[in-house]
């Protein structure tokens, strides 16, 4: 039984110059990637640099497995079309690479530095050298825990009597062989939903397996308009006899995670785009057939991480309407909670005008880092970092939009 807690090849020249960190020393334990004025940068020992400067916007880092790449996808307009290309830069070497194929949502594979990503609805893998076709009509994926295949989504489509299903197939992945099996793993119903919200079942997204990797968690929305207020969290066996619907979510806060070490799942319930109020987004622990709130009444959550299976931390407001005076937006404070024994404690409290959001924690300097700004749109926010009781608060980098950390096992 799983326990669910809801809501809650180029050379590239490298600038000489580093920077200082402004925080504290982190030792050698840690490397941030991180996007600055639509750039690349990194901070490692202790020291910022910038190490890919591009006319294209930058976006969505992510460290290969071993810590020794960097991951980032360009978007630029060409002849009045969008091309989204994929580049990889080693740290060591100083060297960029280019996907040979242009593509999108880019995943590492969990074992070794070969990319998995999307061009159009063809699944394709790459060694950053070359590409192969790996199946055809994608709309998402993620890859198998042992990286020897992949859990793919295909895409409802309307047809004359109706919508078709979502359906998930199972396919075996081999460099060596150029066409393996495709296996249909489960077939989604064309509504789902919970007592109070029901959706049209078009698209799914945001695969995720449980530690056991007994269960896999993922997002089923709706037509695009409709997924931005309400989405359905679910919940299937990782053989996919067993198929459960959690609660309605929406994309535009934190995604659900699994705790570090058991099955047991958070998220931030509650339908209705940011768009429509800072409300009705609330943490919540369940543990069938029971469900405990961790919300206080008038307070929402933005988004939180997992310390360990009974400590998360969250980013929370006061529940407040819309405005497009972003002077006027709630400004969240990080609270820790105690699942076990719902003790909450705050443990920031920023200054007039500030909040804090998206908390991550670092296991390997056991500390938090988040993002400091104006708002919750605010795109130049600058990154801090304490300790988890609270303390020893210290900004690390300024002006930041996107970041990812490797941790060195």
């Amino acid at each position: 039984m799983f326990r669910v807690l809801l809501p809650f090849s180029l050379l590239l020249m490298t600038f000489s110059t580093t920077i200082p960190s402004l925080g504290m020393q982190t030792d050698e334990s840690i490397q941030i990637a991180f996007i600055r004025e639509g750039n690349l940068w990194i901070y490692s020992e202790n020291k910022e640099q910038k190490i890919v400067d591009d006319d294209h916007a930058i976006s969505s880092p992510k460290w290969s497995p071993d810590g020794k790449w960097i991951m980032y996808q360009t978007r630029l307009e060409k002849d009045k079309e969008i091309i989204h290309e994929i580049w990889a830069y080693h740290v060591n070497r100083k060297e960029k690479k280019k996907i040979p194929i242009n593509g999108h949502t880019a995943k590492w594979a969990p074992n070794q530095n070969i990319i998995a990503f999307l061009n159009e609805e063809v699944l394709n893998v790459s060694d950053l050298n070359i590409f192969q076709n790996v199946s055809i009509g994608v709309n998402d994926f993620t890859w198998l825990p042992n990286g020897n295949g992949f859990l793919l989504a295909s895409q409802a489509n309307r047809q004359p009597n109706g919508w078709t299903n979502l359906i998930l197939f199972k396919k075996n992945w081999n460099p060596h062989e150029t066409d393996t099996e495709t296996e249909h793993f489960f077939t989604i119903p064309k509504e789902v939903g919970t007592d109070k919200e029901r959706i049209l079942a078009i698209q799914a997204s945001q695969f995720q397996f449980s530690p056991s990797d007994k269960w896999i968690s993922f997002v089923v929305s709706p037509t695009a308009s409709w997924s931005m207020d309400s989405n359905m969290l679910c919940i299937i066996s990782s053989k996919g006899k067993e198929f459960s619907v959690l609660d309605e979510v929406i994309l535009g806060v934190g995604k659900p995670k699994w705790a570090p070490t058991e099955d047991t799942i958070a998220y931030i319930a509650g339908g209705g785009r940011i768009v429509f109020g800072f409300k009705d987004k609330d943490l919540k622990i369940k543990e069938v057939p029971t469900t405990q709130p961790l919300t206080p009444d008038k307070y929402a959550e933005l988004d939180f991480t997992w310390i360990d299976h009974n400590l998360l931390v969250t980013s929370r407001v006061k529940e407040a309407e819309w405005s497009n005076d972003f002077r006027k937006h709630p400004l969240p404070s990080l609270y820790k909670i105690n699942r076990k024994t719902n003790e909450q404690f705050l443990l920031t409290k920023p200054p007039k005008g500030k909040g804090d959001y998206e908390p991550t924690y670092i296991n390997a300097i056991n500390k938090l880092i988040w993002f400091r700004g104006n708002s919750i749109i605010d795109a130049h926010k600058d990154v801090w970092i304490g300790d988890i009781d609270g303390t020893n608060l210290e900004m690390l980098l300024k002006n930041v939009k996107e970041l990812t950390v490797y941790e060195n096992k």
